[in-house]
């Protein structure tokens, strides 16, 4: 016996269909909610929804399994099923993690959660803590990115379904490394979203880039709320996911006393204390507010660490020779940008924006850095350029060296995208397989208009609808062993290493990361703790003096090295200095 059970306020009657019959359901009750038995439903049987007098039979908006792709009809899953192997994991501590975000489709030739298994012990290796994957919710069609999902609660079958996504978090629980995924709670994807169908998901009140707004403060958006809520623990609870990163914050439109983040990190927070595990609560924000990661006690939101772009765009912007006004370009640029994000994480936390034509952002006062997660690489800053290419392609080997070793040697928690560590030439471009003829025409002419905006007019832009786009985005293991991809997966191994053996790098005191540069002559040089950094992006050699008992740890080009407590180094070298014990 099964029991369904559907809020659909909006509806007069509604009906759960499996195989021909139509069985008429109870409701509704008070919230909405209509439910009933069926003697004959268990796991694996498919059914679907029929509402008012509607022939069309529509798939559960709370369906953990949808087979037959998102318009098809949902098919009943038993989450206690599985046999899971990892009764006794904790997790690494999030304030000396080493994060790594992956698609499940382009990481492994096979682009299911099994093939990506096979790469577990490579990462582990490498000294990644944390796995961040890209959204599994059901999506249309076999290929995309996952921010257009539309069955939230249901695992892309194309990677492998519900029991793929298990056993890819149980394998990585037995090679010590946690998951964190990726969830998309600020919009629906275009097509297969049927949540209309039964109940006020969305609002006409707020708008965002992708239309009506997610309903969060208007009538019913107490069961929305809950939708979303239910969501986030069942992820944590019934496939171990040990973290989710929030899509794009500042598209949560909810003026409600409790914000709906206050809601999640308060019931997130339950979970854990029962279950006994910390779980993480990642926000991507465009806003600059650290209110984001304040405690609720303080009067945040509570959610763990966010996001920070300003350290990217400020580095970036200084190593990119082709630097333009379009876009985020025209904010930075500067040593003083970079040296700002450096020591007060914002660049923008109250000044004035060119970009966005007016103030933007608040300081960051009295939080440690491990609350902010940094990059040089993530999807969108790959794949929202023209053609998908990576930071190597676009600065130099060197200069790849260089960032890498920023990343690693920054206060704030570090993230790599895929590939990243081994100069992958593979591109990441944006992908998708709408079926709808007309949408699939709509994504690729918003796309080039995008671009445009951006400074890409006159790039080639591949088709983000064709199966080409995406089979080009899949990494190319076979060329990780090879020259130079080999000379950088060592660097980055390097880099992982001495930051997680350093108790300089792993302090998150903001006010011991002291910095001196020279916006004329290139060069940067930071202190944290007994660790000092040395950055030479000038047209001639900078020299430094030594501490006395440091001692050099890595350097970029071959040949550098103190000589009578001085060292030189040429343009486009790195260094790091150290004057504490390693193991």
């Amino acid at each position: 016996m099964y029991e369904f059970k559907i809020w659909a306020p909006k509806v007069k009657k509604i009906a759960v269909k499996i195989n021909e019959e139509a069985i008429p359901m109870h409701g509704p009750d008070h919230k909405g909610w209509w439910k009933v038995s069926v003697e004959d439903a268990c796991d694996g049987t498919d059914y679907g929804f029929l509402v008012n007098d509607d022939p069309t039979v529509y798939p559960d908006p709370r369906s953990l399994w949808q087979p037959h792709g998102v318009h098809g009809l949902s098919r009943v899953y038993d989450q206690h099923a599985f046999g899971w192997t990892d009764e006794h994991w904790q997790g690494p501590p999030f304030s000396g993690s080493i994060l790594y975000e992956l698609h499940i489709g382009t990481f492994s030739p096979e682009g299911t959660f099994d093939g990506a298994i096979g790469r577990l012990d490579y990462l582990h290796q490498l000294g990644i803590t944390h796995i961040e994957i890209m959204p599994v919710n059901a999506f249309p069609g076999k290929q995309g990115w996952g921010y257009d999902g539309v069955q939230l609660y249901a695992v892309q079958h194309d990677y492998g379904g519900p029991d793929g996504l298990k056993r890819f978090v149980d394998a990585c629980h037995a090679h010590g490394l946690a998951v964190i995924l990726d969830v998309v709670y600020n919009h629906f994807g275009p097509t297969g979203n049927y949540t209309g169908v039964f109940g006020p998901y969305t609002t006409d009140r707020h708008h965002t880039p992708w239309g009506a707004a997610v309903n969060f403060e208007d009538a019913g958006s107490d069961e929305v709320r809950r939708f979303f809520c239910d969501n986030a623990l069942m992820w944590m609870k019934s496939y171990h996911i040990d973290g989710l990163r929030l899509d794009a914050i500042h598209e949560l439109m909810d003026r409600s006393a409790v914000h709906f983040l206050e809601q999640l990190s308060s019931e997130v927070e339950t979970l854990g204390a029962t279950l006994r595990r910390k779980f993480i609560l990642i926000a991507e924000s465009d806003l600059n507010d650290p209110k984001i990661v304040k405690p609720r006690e303080a009067g945040g939101y509570g959610t763990d660490a966010q996001w920070s772009d300003d350290f990217h765009h400020a580095l970036f912007t200084l190593m990119y020779a082709s630097k333009s006004d379009d876009g985020y370009d025209s904010d930075f640029g500067s040593f003083e940008k970079l040296v700002k994000a450096l020591t007060k994480v914002f660049v923008f936390d109250g000044e004035y924006s060119r970009y966005r034509n007016r103030k933007h952002g608040r300081p960051v006062d009295g939080l440690s850095a491990h609350h902010f997660i940094s990059f040089i690489q993530n999807h969108d800053q790959t794949g929202n350029r023209a053609e998908g290419d990576r930071i190597n392609e676009l600065v130099g080997p060197l200069r790849t060296r260089m960032a890498a070793g920023l990343l690693m040697t920054a206060p704030f928690i570090p993230m790599l995208f895929m590939g990243e560590e081994y100069a992958a030439t593979t591109p990441f471009l944006y992908f998708a397989d709408h079926e709808d003829e007309e949408m699939a025409r709509l994504v690729s002419e918003g796309r080039k208009k995008e671009f445009a905006a951006f400074g890409f007019a006159d790039s080639p832009i591949s088709d983000p609808e064709k199966e080409e786009t995406f089979l080009r985005c899949k990494l190319n293991w076979p060329e990780i062993h090879t020259g130079y991809h080999a000379h950088m997966l060592d660097w980055y191994t390097r880099l992982i290493s001495f930051r997680r053996n350093s108790i300089s790098l792993n302090d998150g005191d903001m006010g011991h990361t002291k910095v001196r540069f020279d916006e004329k002559l290139r060069w940067l040089a930071m202190d944290r703790g007994t660790v000092t950094v040395l950055c030479n992006l000038g047209e001639a050699n900078a020299e430094f003096d030594v501490p006395e008992d440091y001692r050099m740890i890595l350097a970029s080009i071959d040949g550098m090295g103190p000589v009578d407590n001085r060292i030189t180094v040429p343009p486009d070298g790195f260094v790091i200095l150290c004057g504490e014990e390693q193991d």
